[in-house]
């Protein structure tokens, strides 16, 4: 069968760690609403001006931004780097798959939570919204390839994230980005594959 695939160029975000929390969580480490910082690519989401410190095996890392609004679940989500500064071994997963994850304990003005099953590295993702997926002939969870040019040219594979919200760009988080030399807004070319087969 001849392979048939959609190659497009698309803009990349790079996440830092940051911390998604339910409003009980948060109301034991803030005594004041959630504030804006800034909105966030992907609609109706916001960078806080909250920050919490997350600590763990006698190991501290500070101003990790609570992103808004919140959440049903809590979650923490940390690079590769972060993990072994912090002793810890937490899985690579798509957002809000948090059984069997690292425990981590978070720090505010006023008090600090133990949060079990809450902290992941958060798998590469393809944000985009269901007419995006339509028109590329993706769905949810599908694997597409990414190639990076430049002095570290790279292949790569992410996963299709789609949701209302989506905004259409790939996500990858900062140790990934610095590793590819690649800063917020850069453009890299997806593979969108429309057959049964290898991509090329």
């Amino acid at each position: 069968m001849k392979e048939r695939y959609i190659k497009e160029k698309i803009h990349v975000g790079i996440s830092n760690h940051h911390v998604h929390l339910t409003e009980e969580v948060y109301n034991q480490l803030f005594d004041h609403p959630l504030t804006k910082k800034n909105d966030l690519h992907q609609l109706n989401e916001f960078a806080s001006d909250q920050v919490v410190t997350i600590r763990a095996h006698e190991k501290e890392i500070a101003n990790l931004r609570i992103v808004g609004p919140l959440r049903s679940y809590n979650q923490v989500e940390i690079t590769r780097s972060d993990a072994i500064f912090l002793g810890l071994n937490p899985p690579v997963r798509r957002s809000g798959q948090l059984e069997n994850s690292e425990t981590i304990t978070l720090i505010g003005p006023c008090g600090q939570v133990v949060l079990k099953n809450s902290c992941i590295i958060a798998e590469r993702h393809v944000h985009m919204n269901s007419l995006e997926a339509m028109r590329l002939g993706v769905k949810d969870k599908d694997q597409v390839q990414i190639r990076v040019s430049g002095e570290k040219a790279s292949i790569l594979f992410a996963n299709v994230k789609v949701s209302d919200n989506g905004f259409y760009e790939v996500h990858l988080d900062f140790d990934d980005a610095n590793a590819l030399g690649l800063k917020n807004g850069d453009e890299v070319e997806v593979y969108y594959h429309q057959a049964d087969g290898d991509f090329l």
